[in-house]
C-alpha cells in the first residue's frame, strides 16, 4: 500500500525539480524573476548579458539555458574555444575569466554579467603569438590540435597562478611561494586531456615560458 497516494512523481519530473531548485541558488533574481513569468519550460527565456571579450565590450541577447562556451562560440565566432566531453572532464573549453581559467561548457553565460573573458583569440595572433603559443609551436606541444586552444590558455593561467603564490595538491610548503617545478606544472594541467599524448612536449614549453630547464 503506498504510503502517499496522491504524491507521485516520475524521474523527469524529479530531475527537474532538483535543476529548478538548484538554478534557483545561482541565477540573478532579475533572470529569475523573467524565467518564473514565462509560464512554459520549452519558451526561451532570454536575457542580456554584457561581457568583455577579449578586450571588446560585448552585449548578447542569450537564452538563460546558454553556456559560455555555446555564447562564444555559437554567438560570437570565437570558435578556437573547442567543445570537447561537455561535461568539463578534458579541458578543451578552457578560458580565462576575470584572470582565472574555468571550463566554459560548465557555467551559464548570464552569470558572468560584467566580467571580462579571455580566449585562445585574446592571446596572441598568427603575426603576433603570445609566449606561450610561440613555446607550443617551437616544442611540437600538440598533434591533432583540437585539445591545444584550452591547453594553451590553461598553461597561461597555470604560470599566473604559480607566479600569485597559489598552491596545488602536490605543493609540500604552503609557507612558501610555490615554484614552476615539473611536477607542479603536470599536477596543474592535469584537467587538460590531450589524447594524442603529447604531455611531455607541453611540459618542455611551459617549463621555457616559466624560464625553467624542461
Amino acid at each position: 500500500m503506498t504510503r502517499f497516494p496522491e504524491f507521485t512523481m516520475n524521474r523527469r519530473e524529479l530531475m527537474a525539480s532538483a535543476s529548478a531548485c538548484a538554478a534557483a541558488t545561482v541565477l540573478p533574481a532579475a533572470a529569475m524573476a523573467q524565467a518564473a513569468s514565462a509560464g512554459a519550460a520549452d519558451t526561451p527565456v532570454l536575457s542580456t548579458v554584457s561581457l568583455t571579450v577579449n578586450g571588446t565590450a560585448r552585449e548578447l541577447e542569450l537564452d538563460l539555458r546558454t553556456t559560455l562556451l555555446d555564447a562564444l562560440r555559437e554567438h560570437l565566432d570565437l570558435t578556437g574555444t573547442k567543445k570537447g566531453c561537455d561535461h568539463g572532464q578534458c579541458g578543451a573549453c578552457t578560458v580565462m575569466v576575470n584572470g582565472r581559467r574555468i571550463n566554459s561548457c560548465l557555467t551559464l553565460a548570464v552569470l558572468h554579467q560584467g566580467d571580462e573573458v579571455t580566449t585562445i583569440e585574446g592571446l596572441g595572433t598568427p603575426d603576433d603569438l603570445h609566449p606561450m603559443q610561440d613555446a607550443f609551436v617551437r616544442h611540437d606541444g600538440y598533434q591533432c590540435g583540437y585539445c591545444t586552444p584550452g591547453q594553451i590558455v590553461s598553461a597561461v593561467a597555470v604560470l599566473d597562478e604559480v607566479k600569485a603564490g597559489i598552491p596545488s595538491h602536490v605543493t609540500a610548503d604552503l609557507a612558501t611561494a610555490p615554484e614552476a617545478s615539473n611536477v607542479e606544472l603536470r599536477e596543474r594541467m592535469s584537467g587538460n586531456i590531450c589524447r594524442c599524448g603529447a604531455y611531455s612536449n607541453i611540459a618542455e614549453a611551459m617549463a621555457e615560458v616559466a624560464g625553467r630547464p624542461a
